[in-house]
């Protein structure tokens, strides 16, 4: 890939699918590096391959599909330009959608009630007075916040207590043919302050379950728990009664158990969350102890799979594994886990209905396609990764395995450029740490690859899909097993011809910034770095960011010497390698102090440094900040390499202040009539 490719970047959202199978809707974004915005519409997907995918709605940015039990209707998010997303309705034998809802901040995913006449969801309710409820009142007039909690604010999010998340119903119009009625009001069930999420209906309609905190404690410690309420706002209960982190419940057909996607246990304060695995865990929903269906020492739900399919006395769920994620078929009743899918792929998202099963697909040649698994068959239904292929610059990975210098295997893969070599390399290092790299379509390492380099990558102790123990293996030592397991695999790697051993930098994000700032701090073996939002000084650290009142303590300890011989800023004064950071200005995660210290100390030494900062961007920057603050980003650090890793095809950059040459507009596939136009043919019956 080149920088101007991220408008290629076709990525599918988590999939729906009709009653009885025949349909998938998932909706497919890309950025617009000329509008600087993100677009995304909905496609129709048949799962007998019998027709190709057409894009199903031309709104601004559609999401979020959902299908009716009785396959009548397909509700969804859509948001207008410069707006908040809000519920739409779409008939699915034809006609034009219908706007339902207007939220002041915007309406969350919906869910369907079994009767397909109400729809659940949550939304954030603003205080009066803040976020631009009253005309001519902007953030620098609102009154002050008087702050009494830890939790009060989140990344990409901001500020939480003065707009919690709720939970709504909305009865569906009575009359959809009077197009100039108005939508009928939404109601609010939930009250209070703690944010309520991830709702669902039990199947008689009769109640909502969703997660919060609630207890006591729940200012202290990182436990949630699925709690129950009637659909006029009565009856709320605390379901479970966990010291785990509940999260995505979903009803069996009787409604009598509740299925919890959870970390069953987080220790006697509830603050012991350092590797801790989700897996699928059952309850009764009358309430009681959470009962694991896969072991949380071997297993982790995938951060790419939201949502609890249950399905034919199963659920369905992604395990990451050795830089996948798997989809597995859980029975209820205990018995042995069944592969759905295996081997060098990621599963993002996936729906069960009609016996098909329908799963979003990344592999290191796409950033996701749809497949159908039915007995005995998986068949692929998209081509989205196709434009992207074609320009013959997305570059395969190849799989090692090294070993640490205590015996420890380390993996990760090596993805290098057309040609013998050799060529200089870059190690870059993933953020978590409990995360990891693995069998997708990463953009910034095709960018580089495409750049000629080869790329280096790895998943060290701390990281997650290979076990518990692995990732508990750095509690207490930043910077140790780690930074050797890093090294260990870049050693290993280097033994390759290909491999250009004496031209090598080093980078990564988050706590991979971290790690790159530890290293440079010990080492000089590297040509250059960039250290992107990272975590330099765990002291600062825990009362500026969003998470420091936690992260720290559990991850590095609180025993002062130990905490610096962890701390990449006390290694800083004897960094002489040449150094750019990153950070984004509205980053609450890892809050913008800690770049700008590690870049002043660098400055004030004269080693060869510098700033970048992203204005309006917070800690997820290249994954999904501004389309054209991703391309700039790319852009910088491709001229970062050109200036102390020069290759053929990246020699040197245009100034920093030359726009970005953008591509040229690349056409959708007709649409054809307006959104909705053409009917999606499902047959009205029920998930069985």
């Amino acid at each position: 890939m080149r920088p101007n490719d991220l408008a290629l970047l076709r990525t599918p959202g988590v999939p729906a699918l009709s009653p009885d199978g025949r349909m998938a809707v998932v909706a497919v974004t890309r950025p617009d590096l000329e509008a600087d915005e993100y677009r995304s519409q909905l496609w129709a997907v048949p799962t007998d391959a019998s027709a190709a995918a057409r894009p199903l709605t031309s709104g601004h940015l559609d999401s979020a599909p959902a299908f009716s039990p009785d396959g009548r209707w397909l509700a969804y998010l859509s948001a207008q330009p410069g707006e908040r997303p809000q519920v739409w309705l779409l008939p699915t034998a034809g006609g034009a959608p219908r706007r339902l809802t207007e939220h002041h901040l915007g309406a969350g995913a919906p869910v369907w009630s079994p009767d397909s006449r109400r729809l659940a969801y949550v939304a954030r309710v603003p205080e009066h007075g803040r976020y631009g409820t009253v005309d001519g009142v902007g953030p620098a007039a609102e009154p002050p916040r008087l702050i009494t909690t830890l939790k009060y604010r989140r990344d990409a999010v901001g500020f939480l207590g003065d707009r919690p998340s709720q939970v709504f119903v909305l009865d569906l119009p009575a009359d959809f043919e009077d197009d100039t009625a108005p939508p009928p009001e939404p109601v609010q069930v939930t009250t209070g302050t703690p944010d309520c999420v991830d709702v669902t209906w039990r199947p008689d309609g009769a109640e909502l379950a969703f997660v919060s905190a609630r207890h006591p404690r729940a200012d202290v410690d990182l436990v949630r728990d699925v709690y129950a309420i009637g659909p006029d706002g009565s009856g709320l209960r605390r379901v479970t009664e966990s010291r785990g982190d509940c999260a995505l419940p979903a009803f069996d057909p009787t409604g009598r158990t509740l299925y919890v996607t959870a970390v069953p246990d987080l220790g006697p304060d509830g603050l012991d969350f350092v590797a801790r695995q989700a897996v699928p865990c059952r309850v009764d929903a009358d309430g009681g102890p959470l009962e694991p269906l896969l072991d949380p020492a071997q297993h982790h739900r995938g951060d790419e799979t939201p949502g609890t399919i249950v399905v034919d006395g199963a659920v369905l769920v992604g395990v990451q594994r050795k830089g996948a994620v798997e989809l597995l078929r859980v029975p209820a009743d205990g018995g042995a886990p069944e592969v759905l899918v295996d081997g060098s792929f990621t599963v993002r998202g996936f729906a069960a209905a009609g016996e098909v099963v329908v799963a979003v697909v990344a592999h290191d040649r796409s950033a996701g396609e749809l497949i159908a698994v039915t007995p005995g068959r998986r068949r692929l239904l998209t081509a989205f990764g196709r434009r992207l292929g074609e320009t013959g610059r997305v570059h395969r990975m190849r799989e090692r395995t090294a070993t640490a210098p205590d015996g420890y295997p380390v993996h990760g893969w090596v993805t290098t450029p057309p040609g013998p070599g050799p060529h200089p390399v870059l190690l870059t290092i993933h953020g978590g740490p409990f995360a990891q790299y693995g069998w997708s379509l990463f953009d910034e390492t095709q960018a580089y690859v495409s750049a000629g380099y080869a790329v280096v990558q790895c998943n060290p102790r701390g990281s997650s899909g290979y076990g518990e123990a692995h990732g508990r293996a750095i509690k207490g030592g930043f910077g140790e097993l780690d930074a050797a397991d890093v090294l260990a695999f870049l050693d290993t790697a280097l033994t390759d011809p290909t491999l250009d051993a004496d031209r090598v930098g080093v980078m990564g994000g988050s706590y991979g910034g971290y790690l790159t700032a530890f290293l440079i701090g010990r080492t000089s073996r590297f040509a250059a770095a960039i250290s992107e939002r990272a975590l330099v000084d765990p002291v600062s650290f825990v009362g500026s960011s969003d998470i420091g009142w936690a992260f720290p303590d559990q991850y590095l300890g609180t025993d002062p010497e130990r905490l610096a011989a962890q701390s990449a800023m006390i290694g800083a004064p004897a960094i002489t390698t040449p150094t750019l950071v990153i950070h984004s200005e509205e980053d609450w995660r890892c809050p913008l102090e800690q770049g700008a210290r590690l870049y002043v100390e660098l400055k004030r030494r004269g080693v060869p440094s510098e700033l970048l900062l992203f204005p309006g961007e917070g800690h997820e920057l290249s994954r999904s900040g501004r389309p054209r603050h991703r391309l700039a980003r790319l852009e910088h650090v491709l001229r970062w390499w050109a200036r102390w890793l020069p290759t053929p095809q990246n020699s040197g950059a245009a100034p920093a202040d030359r726009p970005a040459e953008l591509p040229a507009a690349t056409p959708e596939p007709p649409e054809g009539e307006p959104a909705a136009a053409e009917p999606l043919t499902v047959r009205a019956t029920r998930v069985p």
